[in-house]
């Protein structure tokens, strides 16, 4: 998830994709996304099975930012909103 291109990053585990980008983008609770508006869904990975998935999840959360980056736009060059594709309306674009 990402506050916008470059912005502020957060990188999570779920079992619940579309219920947790629900979450985000309603800051259904107090904490680091909500606080710097963390609420779309740039970047996600499909395991199926929870443990390899958690383990990925902290590996990615001890990259450099700069290599998180790169694994973003690898996949989503322009940082598209992917939760529209789930059916989620599209957020108010803050850029000038």
């Amino acid at each position: 998830m990402a506050s916008g291109r470059n912005g502020t990053l957060y990188t999570g585990v779920t079992s619940q994709l579309l219920g947790r980008i629900h979450q985000h983008r309603n800051k259904t609770f107090d904490g680091f996304t909500a606080k710097y508006d963390v609420n779309r869904l740039v970047w996600f990975e499909v395991h199926a099975e929870m443990e390899p998935a958690i383990v990925r999840e902290k590996r990615i959360k001890e990259w450099r930012r700069e290599w998180k980056l790169e694994l973003i736009e690898k996949k989503n060059p322009t940082w598209r909103d992917l939760a529209e594709d789930f059916g989620f309306d599209p957020l108010q674009d803050d850029d000038p």
